[in-house]
């Protein structure tokens, strides 16, 4: 079964990466193959690079998309995206500019995914 929070991390960064840099697949790609290597529990940041963020927001979407599905079957991305901001937020982090927008493309790519996948 594919992940779907490496799925949605993939996605954002080809929407990303006309904006953000043409190597940002790659990074992704490298990311989430220190992150399945290193098999330790997810982060939500790590301060290292922009593709290790938009990995890390793909987990932590994931993680409140399927909370927010005990509730609701389809979560809007909206919902999704702005419990990910007062995640990210109420742990102080330092984010770069323009996270809202990776918030934004990562929580519709994990609606959009998991949603037509059923």
């Amino acid at each position: 079964m594919t992940d779907p929070a490496a799925a949605a991390a993939r996605a954002a960064a080809a929407i990303l990466a006309p904006d953000l840099g043409p190597s940002l697949p790659a990074e992704v790609e490298a990311a989430l193959a220190a992150r399945d290597a290193e098999q330790r529990p997810h982060r939500y940041f790590d301060p290292i690079s922009l593709a290790s963020l938009i990995v890390s927001i793909a987990s932590l979407a994931w993680t409140i998309y399927n909370d927010q599905r005990k509730h609701t079957p389809q979560p809007p991305a909206s919902s999704v995206a702005r419990q990910v901001r007062i995640t990210l937020r109420e742990r102080d982090l330092i984010l770069p500019s323009g996270t809202e927008r990776i918030t934004e493309v990562v929580a519709t790519e994990i609606t959009r995914k998991t949603d037509s996948a059923q």
